[in-house]
């Protein structure tokens, strides 16, 4: 199928997905990469008590703590961590 009847047919709400193949489908800048990071055993603490209250894993919280504040930098807006963890700009 050329892209153009492609596209006509997803602009007609058509179903797609049986004319792609998604096993070799990947997500941009989402490519996963493990790393250490060794913090003392009160900010583990820290973590984990926030990961409760949230419902979520530690790694979800780290997670997400530090992509609100690399997003912040990133768009040169002023970062503040609130009482309940989550960045106001």
């Amino acid at each position: 199928m050329k892209a153009k009847d492609f596209e006509q047919r997803f602009d007609e709400g058509v179903d797609i997905s049986t004319s792609s193949d998604l096993s070799k489908a990947k997500r941009v800048l989402q490519e996963q990469k493990r790393v250490n990071v060794d913090f003392p055993t009160w900010m583990i603490d820290s973590l984990d008590r926030e990961a409760s209250k949230m419902g979520v894993t530690r790694q979800s919280v780290i997670k997400v703590w530090l992509a609100e504040r690399l997003e912040a930098s990133a768009s040169s807006l002023p970062f503040q961590r609130t009482r309940a963890g989550t960045a106001q700009r």
